[in-house]
């Protein structure tokens, strides 16, 4: 059993246990019903300490009246069902908090909070959204407010209505949380692309400025920009933007690298590539851009310059990638049986490459060989970078 799960149910065991004996105070020692009210307690008790979680939370529940005192309790036993991967038990127990007229209007929304939950747990997104629609608009409680805000934010993702969800998180989610900022961001740069598909080029540039200004950090919203520019032949327009995004975060460096290549030689500028490959490089050495520079030099100056200036960069910052390429420069001037000892080489190098991730995902792990601006794991936003290192970029 999960220690988190463990826990909860000690907690629940506890606060069971004070409202049995506060109601108990009030009664005759010699009553009846104290007997049978212990026992059920310690028999829930017995199950807890023996791992048997199901049995000891329904002796629980079956040992508690709903009134005043116990709505929290029964509220923590229903969550309990829903960290156990049972959200339709959960939604009993909260459903027939809900029939009970003695509750407050505090107690209502708590347990109406509870059970949108258990209601997005099981998948039931309409039945969830009605009632955290409800709770947004009617309850009182700032914090219960904010908590309805965010799982509303969290359901709308998961149908994949960006404005919608946007329209919830502004301004306080998004002032308030960096997850929701960045988040933010990127919805909005689900919209631009929407735009884009449907040719309105315009109004995606309005939508990733407002991204900007959400989230300054937001590479994505370069890396948009750029293709706007690329795709209306602004070739210098797009240098421009690409060059902005190792500077709002460097282990993006690589991402720019095709395109950049793609722009200067679109503009027959050469020069100009090497140029900034050497300026990214001073900022961030990483290989691909290393391998970059140095197919740039062996066109213009042969394989010696090109073999030197790898050579020179392993010895500060190794990487596979790296001995790869100098095995390819020198396999081009060696005799034949050099060549099949490199061949042999490369066999080994080329196994271990294509069997490493290019991504990974800083929070979670995640990792593969395509770069996901929302992680498939843990559904966080912009948490998923190109891996670098020695077997990396």
């Amino acid at each position: 059993m999960p220690d988190l799960l463990l826990l909860a149910l000690l907690l629940a065991a506890v606060a069971i246990g004070w409202w049995l004996g506060r109601r108990e105070r009030g009664k005759d020692v010699f009553t009846s019903q104290q007997p049978s009210l212990s026992r059920d307690y310690f028999v829930g008790l017995n199950y807890l300490l023996n791992e048997q979680p199901d049995r000891a939370i329904e002796t629980f529940v079956a040992a508690l009246e709903v009134n005043s005192d116990t709505i929290e309790t029964h509220i923590t036993l229903g969550n309990l069902f829903r960290l156990r991967g049972e959200a339709d038990r959960a939604v009993k127990i909260h459903q027939n908090l809900l029939a009970r007229p003695s509750l407050s209007a505090v107690q209502s929304n708590q347990v109406q909070l509870e059970l949108s939950r258990d209601f997005l747990h099981l998948g039931l997104l309409d039945r969830a959204e009605r009632l955290l629609q409800t709770l947004v608009r009617d309850t009182h409680d700032e914090d219960l407010r904010e908590s309805a805000k965010r799982l509303l934010v969290d359901l709308f993702e998961q149908e994949q209505e960006w404005q919608a969800a946007l329209e919830v998180a502004q301004p306080t989610l998004i002032s308030r949380y960096q997850d929701t900022r960045r988040a933010a961001a990127h919805w909005l740069c689900e919209l631009a692309e929407q735009d884009l598909r449907s040719a309105s080029p315009a109004l995606a540039r309005k939508r990733l400025r407002q991204a900007l200004s959400i989230d300054e950090h937001c590479v994505r919203v370069n890396w948009l920009l750029a293709k706007i520019e690329h795709d209306t032949g602004h070739y210098k327009a797009e240098i421009r933007i690409l060059k902005r995004i190792p500077h709002q975060d460097r282990d993006f460096a690589p991402i720019i690298l095709e395109p950049l290549r793609n722009a200067y030689q679109l503009l027959d500028d050469e020069n100009g590539l090497e140029t900034a490959l050497r300026e990214l490089i001073d900022l961030t050495p990483f290989t691909s851009a290393v391998i970059m520079l140095a197919e740039t030099l062996q066109r213009r100056e042969g394989n010696d310059a090109a073999a030197a200036f790898i050579s020179e960069q392993l010895a500060t910052a190794p990487s596979l990638r790296g001995v790869d390429y100098l095995m390819d420069l020198y396999r081009q001037k060696a005799d034949t049986e050099e060549r099949n000892r490199i061949d042999l080489l490369k066999r080994h190098t080329h196994t271990l490459l294509e069997a490493r991730p290019r991504h990974r995902c800083r929070r979670c792990g995640f990792a593969g060989a395509q770069l996901h601006w929302r992680c498939p794991s843990c559904r966080s936003w912009g948490t998923t970078k190109p891996i670098t290192g020695i077997e990396g970029e």
